[in-house]
């Protein structure tokens, strides 16, 4: 029992909100520095991935000759329209010795796979693994898997004489104004992209023209690098009147500039 007077230890309370202790600092920093450590190893270890997806896909391609690249809709359904297009455009692109390129998956590039398979033309698919889309294709003869989204756009344009691009969403905008970018920029020349469909692509061309033009945030020649059809047949034709025009004897140097 305490003496009457004398005074209770006072008990030692935990360090309250965000007082933390002297060790506790420490200790926080150490593994703050490991993270960034760990973080640091990781994207080092990254570049050789990376590196590795630019070596097999420059190795894969070189190989392939002239080539037209396909983009479109994964969601287009076999029996629609704009699918027996595509197969129909990739086929005689076959015809006309080019290998067709498209993403791998399923819709557009099923049927321009599909097209360039059956008409016993090289049929390439570059994929690249999502979470709401199949796999690779039963059409595709040369198949490529990407991780990485930027490595993957590299070979579509550096390997293609071309792109034609069918009715599709997102990822087909994001492959048609890399490549109008890169053609407005200079970074790659005699590049035809033609858009199939009218009715599809019609008012985005009015919206360049009559809202991006008149800004004055493209010039109006511009839009001459795009061709718009309905054609299967015109747009082969396009793209084969390009490739004889700037095409160079084999084993001389590259006739455009490249990604």
């Amino acid at each position: 029992m305490a003496k009457k007077g004398s005074k209770k230890p006072a008990s030692r309370a935990a360090p309250a909100g965000n007082h933390r202790t002297e060790d506790e600092r420490l200790l926080s920093r150490k593994a703050e520095r490991r993270r960034v450590t760990d973080a640091t190893i990781a994207d080092a270890w990254r570049v050789f991935r990376i590196m590795g997806e630019f070596v097999e896909g420059f190795d894969t391609l070189a190989r392939i000759g002239p080539a037209i690249s396909i983009f479109g809709s994964a969601r287009t359904q076999p029996g629609d329209r704009v699918y027996e297009a595509a197969q129909t455009t990739a086929k005689l692109l076959a015809d006309c010795g080019f290998a067709v390129i498209t993403g791998g998956g399923p819709g557009i590039m099923e049927a321009a796979n599909k097209g360039a398979a059956e008409a016993g033309g090289k049929s390439v698919g570059l994929n690249i693994e999502l979470p709401f889309e199949q796999g690779t294709n039963s059409y595709v003869k040369v198949p490529i898997e990407f991780n990485y989204f930027f490595v993957r756009k590299t070979m579509f344009v550096k390997y293609a004489e071309g792109f034609i691009v069918f009715p599709g969403g997102f990822g087909t905008m994001d492959e048609l104004f890399e490549a109008l970018t890169l053609v407005q920029t200079g970074k790659v020349r005699d590049f035809p992209i033609v858009l199939f469909g009218r009715d599809y692509w019609g008012g985005l061309c009015d919206w360049l023209r009559q809202t991006m033009a008149s800004n004055g945030n493209i010039a109006a020649k511009d839009l001459d690098y795009l061709t718009v059809t309905d054609s299967p047949e015109e747009a082969v034709r396009v793209m084969k009147e390009c490739y004889e025009q700037h095409a160079v004897p084999r084993g001389s140097r590259g006739r455009r500039a490249r990604q």
